[in-house]
């Protein structure tokens, strides 16, 4: 597999990574050259007809392919709504551990079960999101909110038991000093507080303020292109990985802000024996896990591409790029990838989305993306039921625009060899139910690999999993666009990687 660096183009360039104001740093991809290519990845080819703009009835006539992931929160963590969610098309519930606690996400998590029990073939996999590593600004005077004036000079101690008041903050992160440098960019509170610093000494930096803010207290910080020395699974990650994902059978963690594939490795260490059977994805939130996608991509078993943290490492507009890169590096490498961040954001306060929203869905399924995440519009927002049927709506009109033999052969053909027997295989059956113009393709896994390398190529088909193992089986309908009907059970099953050794 190329790195990122190799995917340079001479007639064309982008250059990631430097935050907001800064001066970038360089990492190179290449752009769409031609009608064909995005690189060393295939550029989906559209079949779009105008009976399709017209046909009001479009998406009643099609099953949709690409996978839901709900937010759990108080808007839907009752049996009935839950339900709901998994009528409109919920395939994965997201449970966020920077919110709540084991007894609440525990009593959410059974209410989900007892839902999908009350419906015949349903599955719906469990999705836990670890809090990761994070800088924050300490605590302030008397809890007190600060006022900070655009242009005034602020000093930000790694003490993080200092109270800050509007001259002096504290924060959780010992190597600040050493992180920056006179030039970086400092953002706290989501980005809404931008700071320039000015000076570094041993154990604090001075900071211009940029624009005016009401601060509060322990607000996230971010330190746009630097280094961060933090480790990448926290104490809390490991007593929610411990205490909770295993005891509660959970089908895929989502570990955040991973940087390496050491910070996967860690997670799943950390999971042991009793977890080998957990997807591990890796949260791409920063420029240094950007530059580090390939080692991450190849010990990950899927990829999500957290737009709203990227955001704040890249230049906004650049955002896109990123995310077009890395859901192709992962469907090269059979690597289930996720979007999220905002999707239908004014889903939450309204009952229809923008167009642009819609839009956002639709070019995110023909980039290739697996699945889609709704965050706030269903944990909190008042339409979380009008959310998912609307974003299986767009993903389904979006999907009746893709052809898919042009699909499988830039897939193919990007595809570094030599590949496995089952790789092969794969690819052959996916090529004859092509020609064949067949409607299900059946797959004997034991694991799900085999399927997934079957997803890989982007059939036309629905795939159909046998399996012996209910993990499996929530965890193909739940990650894999190709995999709807993951739901066929049998006590005893040979899985391909098997059949292929005897």
């Amino acid at each position: 597999m190329h790195s990122v660096n190799q995917t340079l183009s001479p007639r064309s360039r982008l250059v990631l990574g430097g935050g907001w104001g800064q001066r970038p740093r360089s990492m190179s991809a290449e752009l769409h050259e031609t009608n064909t290519t995005f690189g060393d990845v295939p550029k989906y080819k559209l079949e779009i007809s105008e009976s399709q703009i017209l046909d009001r009835d479009f998406t009643r006539h099609r099953e949709r392919k690409t996978k839901i992931i709900c937010a759990i929160g108080p808007s839907c963590w009752s049996v009935d709504m839950l339900g709901k969610l998994l009528d409109a098309g919920m395939n994965v519930a997201r449970f966020n551990f920077s919110h709540g606690d084991h007894t609440v996400h525990g009593t959410a998590l059974a209410n989900l079960r007892a839902a999908v029990a009350q419906r015949e073939h349903c599955h719906c996999a469990v999705l836990l999101d670890t809090k990761g590593p994070e800088i924050r600004t300490g605590a302030l005077k008397h809890h007190t909110p600060i006022h900070l004036i655009a242009g005034q000079t602020l000093t930000i101690t790694t003490d993080g038991d200092f109270e800050g008041d509007t001259s002096r903050i504290g924060c959780n992160y010992p190597h600040l000093a050493t992180s920056v440098a006179p030039g970086s960019r400092i953002l706290c509170d989501d980005g809404t507080l931008q700071l320039d610093v000015t000076a570094c000494r041993s154990n604090e930096v001075d900071v211009k303020v940029l624009n005016s803010h009401v601060l509060e207290e322990r607000k996230s910080m971010s330190l746009p292109g630097a280094k961060i020395r933090i480790p990448g699974i926290t104490d809390k990650d490991k007593h929610d990985l411990v205490h909770f994902a295993l005891p509660y059978a959970v089908d895929i963690v989502s570990g955040s802000f991973v940087r390496s594939a050491a910070n996967v490795r860690a997670i799943r260490a950390c999971l042991g024996d009793a977890g080998k059977h957990i997807r591990i994805h890796a949260k791409i939130e920063s420029l240094e896990a950007l530059e580090n996608l390939d080692e991450i991509l190849a010990e990950a078993d899927g990829i999500h591409v957290s737009r709203g943290d990227l955001g704040m490492e890249l230049q906004p507009e650049q955002v896109f790029l990123a995310q077009k890169l890395i859901i192709r590096k992962a469907n090269i490498a059979g690597k289930p990838v996720v979007t999220s961040t905002q999707m239908l954001q004014s889903m939450t306060k309204c009952p229809t989305p923008t167009s642009a929203e819609c839009s956002d869905v639709a070019n995110a399924v023909l980039d290739g993306t697996d699945a889609v995440m709704l965050s706030a519009e269903t944990a909190k927002g008042e339409f979380p039921v009008q959310a998912v049927a609307t974003m299986s709506r767009i993903c389904i009109e979006a999907e009746g625009s893709l052809n898919y033999s042009r699909l499988y052969a830039k897939t193919r053909d990007a595809t570094p060899r030599p590949v496995s027997v089952c790789e092969a295989a794969s690819s052959s059956g996916v090529e004859m139910a092509l020609d064949v113009q067949a409607k299900l393709i059946v797959s004997l896994t034991d694991s799900g690999s085999s399927t997934l390398k079957i997803a890989k190529y982007r059939p036309e088909a629905f795939v159909v999993a046998v399996t012996a193992s209910a993990h499996v089986a929530r965890q193909l309908a739940g990650l894999s666009r190709y995999t709807n009907y993951a739901s066929v059970f049998l006590n005893v099953v040979i899985g391909a990687s098997r059949c292929f050794a005897r």
